[in-house]
């Protein structure tokens, strides 16, 4: 079993169907009768190796259409007599290890039904509340790994065009505290504005808030921080307005509101770590007691 933190789910499973459809197939040489059994139907030849139509059950989804069906069909005989020809090339040029094919293919059809069941099984016990004093606690024994790596602002960003009504009024709603301006801006920019971002509690990489504007090529994007806490300028074609809240300096601990996400992910692939390793160790202490293998003199 994996049991690094980087648990992973999703491509591994579909890596791991992959390599153990062909391994099988290889395996399948040693075992299958070198001329079709008439009970079964074959449905494609490769030198003495049949595929028989009952392997073929469950590839094509109940809800699929005849064409699809056909088409899926189609492609997997095809790939089939691909990697019957590539095998049947190896066995000719190479010396292949059966027993060592056997063991790979052993630990590929473990990891395969292994990662099934403890999903299932991570689903069925996962805890996935992360209270804030979690987060918190965690945020602050490992500040170091929460290093900025841009810039980021809490602000307000508009970008409007200059053909745009009312343009002359937008600094003043940008400043204004008073509820009724802050939800005319919110309906200004979402009738005239190409982006905007308000201003509230979440902060934002300062390059992805100002892409697309002269802001993106200032040099100096520390200095324009400091010394720019509202922003106003334009193109051939907009006008920009920036009022930064707030700032924080790459190569300086993230905010904690920044990072809350991200930790929160941490916290819970740690569970699913600690789950997965809990559920290997039961299976194993429950073998144990019932006597259910053994280990014999070599």
């Amino acid at each position: 079993m994996n049991r690094s933190n980087n648990y992973r789910f999703g491509l591994t499973g579909i890596v791991l169907l992959t390599i153990i459809v062909a391994s099988c197939d290889l395996i399948r040489m040693k075992k299958e009768e070198s001329a079709a059994i008439p009970s079964r139907k074959p449905v494609a030849r490769v030198n003495d190796k049949y595929l028989y139509q009952d392997e073929l059950v469950g590839i094509v989804d109940q809800n699929s259409t005849a064409d699809d069906s056909a088409a899926r069909t189609t492609a997997y005989i095809n790939s089939w007599i691909r990697k019957q020809l590539i095998i049947g090339e190896a066995m000719k040029r190479i010396d292949i290890n059966e027993a060592e094919v056997e063991r790979k293919v052993l630990d590929y059809r473990y990891s395969l039904i292994g990662y099934e069941y403890q999903n299932f099984y991570i689903q069925q016990h996962l805890n996935d509340s992360i209270s804030e004093k979690e987060i918190e606690t965690y945020y602050k024994g490992h500040s170091d790994n929460f290093i900025l790596k841009q810039n980021i602002v809490r602000g307000t960003y508009i970008k409007v065009p200059k053909t745009a009504p009312r343009t002359n009024k937008v600094k003043e709603m940008i400043f204004s505290k008073k509820e009724k301006d802050q939800n005319e801006l919110k309906s200004y920019c979402l009738s005239f504005s190409v982006a905007y971002h308000l201003s509230d509690s979440s902060w934002i990489e300062f390059d992805k808030l100002v892409v697309n504007s002269p802001m993106a090529e200032i040099p100096s994007k520390i200095q324009f921080l400091k010394t720019n806490p509202f922003y106003e300028t334009n193109d051939a074609d907009f006008l920009y307005f920036l009022k930064v809240e707030d700032y924080k300096i790459s190569d300086n601990v993230s905010p904690l509101e920044f990072v809350k996400e991200r930790i929160r992910n941490i916290l819970l692939n740690k569970r699913k770590v600690e789950l997965a390793r809990a559920l290997e160790d039961e299976v194993y202490e429950n073998a144990v007691k019932q006597k259910n293998f053994e280990i014999f003199n070599q």
